[in-house]
């Protein structure tokens, strides 16, 4: 009986708790949103764009070569007996000036031995000479004997012309042994600097050994690359025009502030092989700086440098950083305290501006904030307090310019 008691009891105290505890998640408090909504302006910082004729500087990159290259080499063989001090690697040479000589005895001995062979047919020459006036006293005697086609015969004119033809043959073997006596001295053929030599006093050579490879000093070429797009911008040498003003820096190399001056020289017909860039040729006069008005540092061949071409003029157009350009080339515009998109239509770009024709206004005031949520109308609020205009970027809203913009080659 106790037990049956127990058990009811305890029964009882659990319908009990499961009944409170149902009735406390019924009637529990439902948290509800009330107030409205309040909606704020974005903070931006806004700029303006300049409005003018600009002359860009289009960017590429590109590898120092020489404009003139030769290997050296004789035209005819020996030994070599002297060597010139300057004829070194790294060495400057004059036009003109002897590099080496090889040794002359064999080819003054046979220049001897031609002249002896242009006196002996000289000789000749005059006997046969003599020998003319006696076959005309003959032939005068049996001239109503003598059929025409005997009268050369009777005149010796065939053994005339024969003699007449060793003397030209021996005068030509004598200045063929001088010319190769004289080409037993090297000399240098332009203005030039050393880059390898591979002979040396005592060495053998025969003709088309390569000696030495030169290069030339008055101008070294720079083959940069650039967009085929950017081609009708820059301005190439012709009808005494000259070429497009293109400054040269090493970065790797020298001095930040350090830079040389060329011109754009010619257009290659043929495109880089992997790139598909276009390849153009920069001349640089006096490449090594060794005249004192030369400014700047000298180049060095095969070293990769940068130039910045200057463009043609683009005229009247807005100029606007690339920063602030927006997808699809579209331009945040701050308007009566309002987002506004422009859609603008850019005609050139480089690596920091893009110059715009038509769809932005020269007052506009630029965007320059990204902003999280971009639609059209939403409210604005300049992040400064100071009523003036943003000096950053392209200047004030409205302020017009033109100038050069040292800036680089974009897509």
């Amino acid at each position: 009986m106790d037990r049956k008691r127990t058990l009811l009891i305890s029964a009882l105290i659990l319908a009990v708790g499961a009944v409170l505890t149902a009735l406390v998640f019924m009637t529990e408090p439902t948290a509800e949103r009330s107030g409205a909504v309040r909606e704020s302006a974005m903070l931006v910082d806004v700029t303006g764009v300049e409005r003018g004729t600009f002359r860009p500087r289009i960017r590429a990159m590109g590898t120092v070569e020489p404009a003139r290259e030769i290997v050296l080499a004789p035209q005819v063989a020996g030994r070599v007996t002297r060597v010139a001090d300057g004829f070194v690697p790294g060495g400057r040479i004059r036009a003109g000036e002897i590099l080496l000589r090889i040794e002359p005895a064999d080819y003054e001995n046979a220049l001897e031995q031609r002249r002896s062979d242009l006196s002996q047919a000289r000789s000749d020459l005059a006997l046969e000479l003599g020998r003319q006036d006696v076959a005309r006293q003959d032939y005068e005697l049996l001239r109503d004997t003598v059929g025409p086609e005997d009268r050369a015969l009777v005149l010796r004119e065939p053994q005339l012309e024969a003699a007449r033809a060793r003397v030209g043959a021996a005068q030509a073997a004598v200045e063929q042994a001088e010319l190769d006596l004289e080409r037993t001295t090297i000399r240098a053929p332009f203005d030039a600097q050393v880059l390898t030599r591979n002979v040396n006093v005592g060495s053998q050579v025969a003709p088309g050994d390569a000696l030495a490879r030169l290069v030339g000093v008055d101008t070294y070429w720079v083959v940069a690359t650039v967009p085929q797009a950017q081609l009708r911008w820059l301005a190439f040498p012709g009808d005494g025009e000259q070429g497009a003003w293109v400054r040269i820096r090493n970065r790797t190399a020298w001095e930040p502030a350090e830079a040389r001056t060329g011109t754009l020289h010619r257009l290659v017909g043929a495109l880089e092989d992997r790139t598909r860039l276009a390849r153009v040729i920069i001349e640089v006069p006096d490449p090594l700086a060794s005249e004192s008005e030369t400014q700047g540092p000298p180049l060095m061949i095969g070293s990769f440098v940068e130039a910045a071409i200057e463009a043609e003029p683009i005229r009247d157009v807005l100029r606007l950083r690339r920063d602030y350009l927006r997808d699809n080339d579209a331009v945040w515009v701050m308007e009566d305290d309002s987002l506004r998109i422009r859609n603008v239509e850019i005609v050139f770009r480089d690596a920091e501006y893009a110059y715009i024709a038509r769809g932005l206004s020269p007052d506009a005031t630029v965007v320059m904030t990204d902003l999280a949520t971009v639609v059209e109308g939403a409210p604005l609020r300049l992040a400064s307090d100071t009523t003036g205009p943003p000096t950053e970027g392209a200047g004030a809203p409205g302020a017009a310019g033109s100038g050069v913009s040292d800036t680089g080659g974009g897509t």
